[in-house]
């Protein structure tokens, strides 16, 4: 399993940029060791930012310095970024339109065994609903790297949602066409589609391969541009494989099944399983372990199949 941690990647990819752009600052809030900024920061003090455990300030902050022409990268834990400084977000970086990035670090049940204090599973709700704002998630760290160069180069505001263990490979190099906005088919079918993002990507996958050996051919879409969402690719996995599970790592709430819902709903209709955290307090725990509480495992996923194949075959 690759050992190497997302958020690595991000720190490594923009300490390279910023050695030519000197425009690049990131801001941290008490986090420099959790999201692996230490070497940025030592490197590059004059382009280093620390102002403590103060979100609704650093985001406040950030915005200024895009507004005076740099280009201020946050990272700070998901969980605080996201609900603390909601009205600045909304305010200072969406309604102003900074260029601001927002690196939410040990997203989603990152955290663990430190409960719902520190699960993130409304981030993507809550940004979804504010206009203007950018929301990526990497699959891996051939991913965390293109995504990093992309929202460099991107002039606005954007979220980049990345959690805090090592996940395995997705892809076996960067060398592949990446694009804000369009969905990846990392596997064809016509069963049904698998679409998902981030660190559940490689679940699908697996499950895909569980499918295969009982004869069901399934699509896997890594969407890891939740907004704005790939709509064509979803309508033509809906037309063309007549049956969608989405898994997220966040609340099935207005979260990422939702949005996938909204395009399907309005456009093709199809049998849809929305997989994730339900409406309660996630248990604490690894995240395997509450992945499997959830049933957000191969092996339910098969399950799942079986049971949208069943319901598009009887017409539903």
């Amino acid at each position: 399993m690759n050992t190497i941690h997302n958020r690595q990647v991000v720190c490594e990819t923009l300490m390279e940029i910023a050695k030519e752009d000197r425009d690049i600052v990131v801001l941290c809030s008490d986090s420099r060791g959790s999201a692996s900024m230490k070497p940025f920061a030592e490197k590059y003090p004059e382009q280093f930012i620390e102002t403590g455990i103060a979100e609704q300030n650093i985001v406040g902050i950030a915005a200024g310095l895009a507004a005076s022409g740099k280009k201020p990268f946050i990272a700070s834990p998901a969980c605080f970024l996201t609900t603390r400084s909601a009205e600045q977000i909304k305010v200072d970086v969406s309604y102003s339109n900074t260029n601001v990035k927002l690196l939410g670090i040990s997203a989603g049940i990152s955290y663990g065994a430190l409960g719902m204090s520190h699960h993130s599973l409304q981030d993507i709700a809550l940004l979804r609903a504010i206009p203007n704002i950018l929301i990526v998630v990497p699959a891996d760290r051939f991913e965390a790297r293109l995504v990093t160069e992309a929202i460099v180069g991107y002039n606005g505001p954007a979220y980049m949602r990345i959690g805090r263990n090592p996940v395995e490979d997705v892809y076996t190099s960067g060398n592949y066409e990446f694009q804000l906005g369009k969905a990846i088919t990392l596997r064809d079918g016509d069963s049904l589609s698998i679409i998902t993002f981030g660190e559940t990507v490689k679940i699908a996958l697996d499950a895909a391969e569980l499918m295969s050996n009982q004869g069901i051919n399934c699509r896997v879409i890594n969407m890891h541009t939740i907004k704005p969402i790939d709509k064509e690719c979803i309508i033509k996995a809906a037309k063309e494989t007549g049956a969608i599970i989405t898994i997220e790592e966040h609340s099935i709430l207005s979260g990422f099944g939702a949005a996938v819902a909204e395009v399907v709903v309005q456009n093709y209709p199809v049998p849809m399983k929305i997989m994730g955290i339900p409406d309660e307090p996630a248990i604490p725990g690894k995240s395997k372990e509450v992945f499997a509480h959830y049933g957000i495992s191969p092996e339910n996923l098969c399950l799942e199949a079986e049971k949208l194949i069943n319901k598009k075959r009887n017409g539903w």
